[in-house]
C-alpha cells in the first residue's frame, strides 16, 4: 500500500516523503524507525524548568495572548509555581481561536532562554483530558523521526509523523509477514515482528522497547550476513578455480633477491594465498595492512606465483599516480626474474597501447599494471589467472565484475584485493563478508615511528624553522590543506593563500614549492607532482588527492592544516605518506585554538597511537561506519535502518555465527522451515549486482 493511502498524508506529502526520506510505501514506513524517545509521562512545574533539559511538559492555564507586529504569538501561561511565555511565529490564526483566557492545556516543548527569561518556541498543545492524565497521540513513549528541513518546512511535525505513524501500524501492520523462521525466533529468544514493530514506534514500557529494538537489530544484521556468506559458500562449492600448485622459478629468484626479509606477517599472508591457490577454488581474499606494511611486495610474489604457473597476473589501481608508481616499484622486484611487466593507463599513448595489447594477447607480458583501462573491452588476455585490485572502494561493482569476466583459462582469475584503509572488524565482516581477510599487522624493519604533534597558529614561526632545517637536511616536506568540497571557493582561497605565505617565507630560487590540487589539469598536476617525487621541489603544498599513493620516501615532514577538519582514517592515511625513508619523521597537526570536543579526541588519539586498526575503530565509533568511505554507509551492501556497525558488534557476531550455522545445514535455503529466508533475500535490497563476483 503506498503512504499517499494513509489519513492526512495525500499524493503531496507522499512525494516529501519519497524524495527526502525515499519512503513510498507503508511497509517503508513502518521500517522508518525513531532514532530516539521522548517520556511524556510525566510533568515538569514551570518554577523547576531549565533550559539545558531536553523536553518539558506543563499542565498550565492561560493568562493573555499578545500578538506583536502580527507575524509573533506571545502567549503567557501559568500553572501555580510560575509564569512563562510560548512562542508561536506560525499557524497564528488557530493558536488565537484555540488559546482562549482561563482555558487550560497541555503545553509540550524545548525550554530555551532569551533575554534572560526562558520560553518554549512552537510548543505541541494539547487538551487537558477527562481523567487530568496526559492523553497524547501514541501513548507516553513518543518516538522522534529522522527529518529534514524540508520536511519540517512543510509542516512534518514531530507530533503529525507520530499520527501517520499510528495510521501506518493500524493499516499495514497485518500485512507484514514474519521474516525469521520460527524455530529461529525460538532458538534466539526474539520477540515475534508484529510485537517489535508496534513497540519500537510505540513501547508499551522500556523493557519491550529493548526487546523489539534487538529483535530488528539482529534481523537486519543477520539477512546481511546470510546474503553474503550464501554467496560465498555458493562459490566454494563451484570449485571451478585455477589450479596453481607450483611456486615457480620467477617467484624463488625474486624471493632470493629480496634486500630484506619478509617479515613474520607477510609470511603468513603469504601461506594463507599459497593454499587459496593451490585449492582449485577460486580465491577471493581481502589482504589489509596499514601504509607501509609491506603489501606491494606480496602483491608482486603472489603475481609470480600465476607466473610460475603459466598464467598472467594483473594489478588494477584506482588512479594514474597510483598505477605509475606501482609499477616503478614492481620493475625494481622483477629485475632478477627477466618476467616482463607493462603499465596500461587513460594516458597511455596509442603506439604504446598497441604493443600491449599485443603482448596481453599472446601472452608475452606477464604482468600488467594499470588503472580501470584494464577492464576496456578491447584489452584481451592469453590467458589471466590472477587479478589484484588496490584500494577496492573506490572501484564500482560494474567495474570488478567486468575484470572477473576477462578470463581465457576457463574459470574465473583468483582475486586479491588489497586496501590500506585500516578497516574495522565490524566493517570488514560486513563491507566484505564474503572474502577471506588477512591482515599485515606489523610494519617492515627500518620503518621508523612518525612523531605526531599538534600545533596552533601562534606556532607557525617556529614551525617555518623547522621545515628550513629540515629542508637543509635535504628533506622535503608536504603541505596538506582539507578540501571537503571540489567547488567550495573557501577552501581553495585557504589553500591558495597558503602557497602564497609558503612562497613569501620560503623564496625561490634557495627554496623550491610545488602546488598541486584538483582545478589544475592533468599535465599541470602530473609535472607538479613529479617534482616533488624527483626531489626537483622541496615543499608539495597539495589538497588531499594525495591521501592513496605517492611515496616519497625523502619527505620526513607532513603538515596538515586545519587538521580539525580531517577524519581519522584520513588524518593517518596522510600521515602515512611520511616515514617510507630511513630517516626520523614528523606529522604536525595544525588547528585552530577552538576545537570541538570531538575534534580534540581525534587530533588526541592521532598523537598517541600510529595503529590505524585502533583509529578506525574509535573512527567508526564517533562518525559512523558510513562516514569512513566518506558518505554515509557508502559500499554497504544494504543500507542499515536500524543497527549499527559501531555499536552492535556483538549483536553482528551472534548474527554471524547464526548464519553461518544455518548454511552449513542447508547452504541453498531449501529446507521446508528455511522458506522464509529464502523469500526475505529474493528482496530487490539483496540483489546486490553479481555480488559473488566482485571480489
Amino acid at each position: 500500500m503506498e503512504v499517499q493511502f494513509l489519513p492526512g498524508v495525500g499524493p503531496k506529502r507522499a512525494e516529501l516523503l519519497r524524495k527526502e526520506l525515499g519512503v513510498s510505501t507503508v511497509g517503508e514506513l513502518l521500517r522508518l524507525y525513531p532514532f530516539r524517545y521522548i517520556d511524556r509521562s510525566s510533568f515538569v512545574r514551570i518554577a523547576d524548568a531549565r533550559p539545558d533539559m531536553a523536553y518539558v511538559q506543563f499542565r498550565a492555564k492561560v493568562l493573555r495572548l499578545d500578538l506583536i507586529d502580527k507575524k509573533r504569538l506571545s502567549v503567557w501561561v501559568t500553572d501555580g509555581s510560575g509564569e512563562m511565555e510560548m512562542v508561536f511565529f506560525k499557524g497564528i490564526k488557530w493558536m488565537v481561536e484555540k488559546l482562549k483566557p482561563e482555558a487550560e492545556f497541555i503545553f509540550f516543548g524545548k525550554p530555551t532562554a532569551f533575554n534572560g527569561r526562558i520560553n518554549i518556541v512552537h510548543p505541541e498543545v494539547d487538551p487537558v483530558p477527562e481523567n487530568g492524565a496526559a492523553k497524547v497521540s501514541g501513548g507516553a513513549m513518543t518516538g522522534v523521526y529522522p527529518s529534514t528541513e524540508k520536511l519540517k518546512n512543510a509542516g512534518f511535525t514531530g507530533k503529525m509523523m507520530t499520527k501517520i505513524m499510528e495510521a501506518a501500524i493500524d493499516r499495514g501492520l497485518q500485512a507484514e509477514r514474519e521474516t525469521l523462521p520460527e524455530y529461529l525466533i525460538r532458538q534466539q529468544g526474539l520477540v515475534p515482528l508484529h510485537f517489535a514493530m508496534r513497540n519500537i514506534h510505540f513501547p508499551k514500557d522500556m523493557i519491550s522497547l529493548e526487546k523489539s529494538r534487538y529483535r530488528l537489530k539482529f534481523e537486519e544484521l543477520f539477512l546481511l550476513q546470510l546474503s553474503l556468506l550464501k554467496q560465498k559458500y555458493v562459490r566454494s562449492r563451484n570449485t571451478n578455480g585455477i589450479q596453481m600448485p607450483r611456486v615457480g622459478e620467477a617467484f624463488n629468484k625474486c624471493y632470493e633477491a629480496l634486500p630484506f626479509p619478509l617479515t613474520g606477517a607477510q609470511k603468513r599472508v603469504i601461506t594463507e594465498i599459497r593454499n587459496d591457490l593451490k585449492s582449485g577454488l577460486q580465491m577471493n581474499r581481502l589482504l589489509q595492512g596499514d601504509v607501509g606494511s609491506g603489501k606491494t611486495m606480496v602483491a608482486v610474489l603472489t603475481a609470480l606465483i600465476a607466473i610460475g604457473n603459466g598464467y598472467q597476473a594483473c594489478i588494477m589501481a584506482p588512479t594514474e599516480v597510483l598505477a605509475q608508481q606501482h609499477f616503478k616499484n614492481i620493475q625494481k622486484f622483477l629485475a632478477p626474474t627477466g618476467v616482463k611487466s607493462a603499465l596500461l593507463t587513460g594516458s597511455t599513448k596509442t603506439s604504446e597501447r598497441r604493443e600491449v595489447h599485443a603482448g596481453l594477447e599472446d601472452g608475452s607480458i606477464g604482468i600488467i599494471v594499470g588503472t580501470h583501462a584494464l577492464i576496456e573491452d578491447n584489452v584481451v588476455f592469453r590467458n589471466l589467472g590472477l587479478a589484484i585490485i588496490d584500494e577496492q572502494h573506490r572501484f564500482g561493482v560494474e567495474q570488478r565484475s567486468k575484470l572477473w569476466r576477462k578470463t581465457s583459462a576457463g574459470a574465473p582469475p583468483h582475486v586479491l584485493v588489497m586496501t590500506a584503509t585500516p578497516i574495522p572488524r565490524t566493517l570488514a565482516m560486513t563491507l566484505y563478508g564474503d572474502l577471506d581477510v588477512s591482515v599485515i599487522d606489523e610494519l617492515p624493519p627500518g620503518r621508523k615511528p612518525v612523531q605526531t604533534i599538534h600545533a596552533t597558529e601562534g606556532k607557525r614561526p617556529a614551525l617555518y624553522n623547522f621545515m628550513k632545517e629540515q629542508i637543509r637536511q635535504g628533506r622535503q616536506v608536504f603541505v596538506v590543506y582539507p578540501l571537503i568540497n571540489e567547488t567550495e571557493k573557501l577552501d581553495y582561497q585557504s589553500l591558495e593563500a597558503g602557497a602564497e605565505d609558503i612562497m613569501n617565507k620560503f623564496p625561490f630560487p634557495e627554496y623550491k614549492t610545488a602546488v598541486v590540487h584538483g582545478k589544475q589539469l592533468n599535465d599541470v598536476k602530473k609535472f607538479n607532482m613529479d617534482a616533488f617525487a624527483a626531489g626537483r621541489a622541496d615543499i608539495l603544498v597539495a589538497t588531499s588527492v594525495i591521501e592513496v599513493g605517492v611515496d616519497v620516501p625523502n619527505a620526513s615532514v607532513m603538515v596538515i592544516e586545519s587538521a580539525e577538519r580531517f577524519g581519522l582514517s584520513q588524518l593517518h592515511q596522510l600521515r602515512g605518506r611520511v616515514g617510507r625513508g630511513s630517516e626520523k619523521s614528523y606529522c604536525v597537526l595544525m588547528t585552530g585554538h577552538k576545537l570541538s570536543k570531538e575534534s580534540k579526541h581525534r587530533i588526541e588519539l592521532m598523537c598517541a597511537t600510529e595503529n590505524g586498526f585502533e583509529l578506525a575503530e574509535e573512527d567508526m565509533k564517533m562518525r559512523g561506519p558510513g562516514d569512513l568511505e566518506g558518505t554515509q554507509q557508502s559500499g554497504l551492501p544494504i543500507s542499515l535502518n536500524i543497527a549499527s556497525l559501531a555499536k552492535d558488534g556483538l549483536i553482528l557476531n551472534a548474527a554471524r555465527e547464526c548464519a553461518d550455522a544455518v548454511l552449513k545445514e542447508d547452504p541453498t535455503l531449501s529446507l521446508l522451515k528455511n522458506q522464509p529466508l529464502k523469500e526475505e533475500l529474493r528482496k530487490d535490497k539483496y540483489q546486490i549486482k553479481d555480488y559473488s563476483k566482485i571480489s
